[in-house]
């Protein structure tokens, strides 16, 4: 007869281990891959188990709207990556930005938000929390005195995203946390440039943190999710419920997917990130690029702030081609590996011109003010071999650079 394995606890393990064996939830057969549950409800032996569920008091799955054990050990594994106390998912990324927002908010709150945003997030802080009576202020992210500013009486929540997207601008995110906390606020951090590995808000101060599990945490292509992480506290006073009672529910085929893709995350984007610094150093000496930005890179404009709140320069690098929009089309265009696609994260690289695609809801002004310009392009590194990868983004320059040349003979 043999004892049972003692297994050791999974905060003490490190981020590849938790990764792989982290909120694994076995039924009885004892799987060795994490179990795929595609199912909407649950049965109870007995009306009064039932009785207990609903009230709460005995623990248990109800209905996949509320809980379901795939989605449990997503939940699970990605807390103990982010060092959160408690974790929920949602259908996607933005699901979860809306979620951690609005949960906390009631009429005549007021939010602070950095201009530098995704646009679907500029919608949710600008124009839908508006609807419902909330106020909001957008400032410059980079400047503390202008968080310090903005602050009113009744302002509730801070939130921002650090990276940016996409001119990869750095946020203390350290400072504003202090600043939302002197005044009673909280600070949600969307965290998805930086990935969990890279960057860590929760230590930082932050009070939320949120991904599109669809990015880097899926990684391949195949799903959508998102996922908001915080401590009990917060999940319970301003996120459970309303999740339970909206239903930005995470297909739990979704979650299985994410599961799997957890478990070579370390992999996929330590060697994206190695090939993005590589790629970065390349664009920057090619004439045909005016201007490059990576975290990585001590000619950042907060080269010394990445350094600090960061451990890597991720895997985003943002260029801008000489001949402004003209420039940045004929490079995207004579590309032959690396794909147009405004999707991010994957394991193919792919490039994006912001001003037309991600951020094209945007004001001329507003755009400039951010710094998105007509040549800005925005490349997501994947995991192809870093040469070729620098030779087609060359191969695709050099004639952005024999056009202008032929254009001023």
């Amino acid at each position: 007869m043999t004892s049972p394995r003692k297994s050791r606890d999974p905060k003490t393990l490190r981020p590849a281990t938790q990764l792989v064996h982290g909120g694994s939830l076995r039924s009885g057969f004892e799987e060795t891959s994490e179990a795929l549950f595609l199912t909407q409800g649950y049965l109870y032996d007995t009306m009064e188990l039932a009785e207990k569920r609903f009230k709460g008091d005995e623990p248990g799955f109800i209905y996949s709207r509320f809980a379901n054990p795939t989605v449990a050990m997503f939940e699970k594994r990605m807390a103990l990556l982010e060092g959160a106390e408690a974790a929920r998912a949602t259908a996607s990324g933005m699901a979860a930005v809306t979620a951690a927002l609005m949960g906390q908010l009631k009429a005549g709150d007021h939010v602070v938000a950095a201009r530098a945003l995704f646009g679907s997030c500029l919608y949710v802080v600008e124009e839908l929390l508006p609807r419902f009576g909330v106020e909001s202020t957008l400032i410059e992210g980079a400047d503390l005195d202008a968080w310090r500013a903005a602050v009113r009486p009744n302002t509730r929540t801070a939130f921002l995203e650090s990276p940016t997207n996409p001119t990869l601008e750095i946020i203390d995110i350290a400072g504003v946390a202090e600043i939302m906390h002197d005044a009673g606020a909280t600070l949600v951090v969307d965290n998805v440039f930086a990935t969990p590995l890279y960057q860590h808000p929760l230590r930082l101060g932050a009070d939320c943190v949120v991904y599109s599990a669809t990015k880097h945490i899926d990684g391949q292509g195949r799903v959508l999710g998102g996922v908001i992480l915080a401590s009990e506290k917060f999940i319970a006073d301003h996120i459970h419920n309303l999740l339970r009672q909206t239903g930005p529910s995470l297909s739990p085929f979704n979650a299985w997917a994410l599961l799997k893709s957890l478990e070579t995350l370390t992999i996929r984007v330590e060697a994206q990130a190695r090939s993005a610094a590589r790629i970065a150093d390349a664009l920057a000496a090619h004439p045909a690029v005016a201007r490059t930005l990576y975290p990585g890179r001590e000619d950042h404009p907060q080269a010394a702030l990445a350094r600090r709140q960061m451990s890597g320069g991720g895997t985003m690098v943002a260029f801008e081609v000489a001949g402004g929009k003209a420039g940045a089309f004929r490079m995207a265009n004579a590309l032959s590996i690396i794909g147009i696609s405004n999707n991010l994260g994957d394991a193919k690289s792919l490039i994006t011109h912001p001003e037309t695609t991600t951020h094209q809801r945007l004001k001329p002004e507003q755009r400039a003010a951010l710094g998105i310009g007509p040549g800005m392009l925005r490349l997501s590194v994947g995991l192809e071999d870093a040469d070729d990868l620098i030779e087609d983004l060359n191969q695709a320059l050099d004639k952005v650079a024999a056009a202008r040349h032929r254009a001023a003979e």
